[in-house]
């Protein structure tokens, strides 16, 4: 890092190099509230000066909208940049708890001709499986996405939130080059599993929601109370009532370790997501997502940060104690289907 940027990974064998930090970009568009447009543009150019080169999007955050919001970015940068983005998700207006799920192959042929076109690229870096509808077989899905790769519209694929039996049957037809799931100090079902099999199979790992969807870096404590009336995380168990409560006083031991680095507790999460890599042996390319450029600037300087045995040791325990379910409905999720 002598030029100040962060360090890259390879995902997958032969997928794209990436910073081993890039950027979820679903909150510049949706779910979180209303977000500030011209400081989201300012921290995506902020964070590709600083080494940030994959940046996560998706169809169905805001139903093509971030996916539009991003375009004079990618534009602007499309030889410096890892463009990722999603298909088979889809939440209906009026319920954000719901999720209409297809993988059928011809889901995925008008997929990714909405996203290249909402993009205005000629192909996709990395293209995932946002979500498995399990009445349709993977090989089938992972087929039709391995379609678009001979057809150049795509060059690398992914999946998120799968099994390891799903991921071993999708790489069997064609190469995935990296999973996405939730990975923090307070989900770490993927450890049992999926990871391993990554492992085994030369898979990278792109965490999502590193920092706990925000919660763990104290900026909320409830979601019904501290946040507005459009933001998402309402919908979630974890951040209510009595599981809120429960979940705050988990951030104890991360304040602690975070004192002794003189750093921030969002730092601290990070840097712990950034250190599975070497722990499970496995490229590690997290992506949380900020709509402003201070945070950019906070979350890279953790690429920085080294925990020691004794405080991964302290940290350890947390995730075993904490309240609630990631959603409502966990079917969803690689977890609810292990």
């Amino acid at each position: 890092m002598t030029d100040g940027r962060i360090p890259t990974a390879r995902l997958g064998d032969g997928g794209p190099e990436a910073g081993v930090q890039g950027l979820g970009c679903m909150g510049m568009s949706w779910a979180y509230g209303t977000p500030d447009a011209q400081e989201s543009r300012a921290a995506l150019e902020r964070a590709l000066e600083l080494g940030v080169t994959l940046y996560d999007t998706a169809e169905g955050y805001g139903d093509g909208a971030n996916e539009r919001f991003l375009s004079p970015f990618f534009k602007a940068h499309r030889d410096e940049v890892v463009i990722a983005t999603k298909f088979g998700v889809r939440v209906p207006t009026g319920d954000r708890s719901k999720r209409i799920i297809r993988n059928d192959p011809p889901y995925v042929r008008q997929a990714v001709e909405g996203s290249l076109e909402r993009l205005d690229v000629d192909v996709i870096d990395l293209y995932y499986m946002h979500r498995r509808d399990v009445n349709v077989p993977i090989e089938e899905t992972v087929g039709a996405m391995a379609e678009l790769v001979r057809a150049g519209k795509v060059r690398h694929l992914g999946l998120s939130e799968v099994t390891a039996d799903e991921l071993r049957a999708a790489h069997a037809v064609h190469p995935i080059a990296a999973v996405q799931s939730e990975w923090s100090l307070f989900s770490r079902d993927i450890e049992a599993r999926v990871v391993p099999a990554a492992a085994e199979l030369g898979v990278a790992l792109v965490p999502y929601s590193p920092l706990g969807r925000g919660f763990l870096t104290g900026g909320f404590s409830d979601a019904a109370k501290d946040l507005s009336d459009d933001d998402v995380r309402r919908t979630m168990p974890r951040f209510h009532g009595e599981n809120a409560a429960a979940n705050a006083a988990l951030l104890e031991p991360i304040r602690t370790v975070a004192e002794a680095h003189g750093a921030s507790l969002a730092q601290i999460a990070l840097a712990w997501v950034q250190q599975r890599s070497t722990v499970h042996g496995l490229p590690v390319v997290q992506i949380p997502g900020t709509t402003r450029r201070a945070r950019v600037e906070e979350n890279v300087a953790a690429t920085r940060i080294v925990l020691t045995d004794d405080e991964l040791a302290l940290l350890e325990p947390i995730a075993d104690k904490v309240a609630g379910t990631r959603y409502p409905d966990m079917s969803f999720a690689s977890a609810g289907r292990e």
